[in-house]
């Protein structure tokens, strides 16, 4: 996809200097933003500890109740800190 971009002085300050800094191509630097926004976006959007979800119940810690009270037993563990 082609894109045509006007930029404000400042956009095109923090631009250039990506660029210098970087040593990277306009299309590398904007890739890079698009990604990094896009993530950061997203994880704003997920349902928090989602990312967990998949991890809870897959060991054996000896409890049948893992599962079920994921909730409950991250909560206490969290405030025992």
């Amino acid at each position: 996809m082609r894109v045509n971009v006007r930029l404000d002085p400042e956009s095109q300050c923090q631009l250039e200097f990506l660029l210098e800094a970087t040593g990277a191509s306009v299309s590398a630097v904007l890739k890079a933003s698009i990604e990094h926004y896009h993530a950061a976006v997203r994880a704003s959007h997920a349902p928090r500890l989602r990312h967990l979800a998949k991890m809870i119940g897959h060991h054996g810690s000896g409890r049948s109740d893992v599962s079920a009270e994921s909730r409950a037993l991250l909560s206490e563990s969290l405030a025992k800190g």
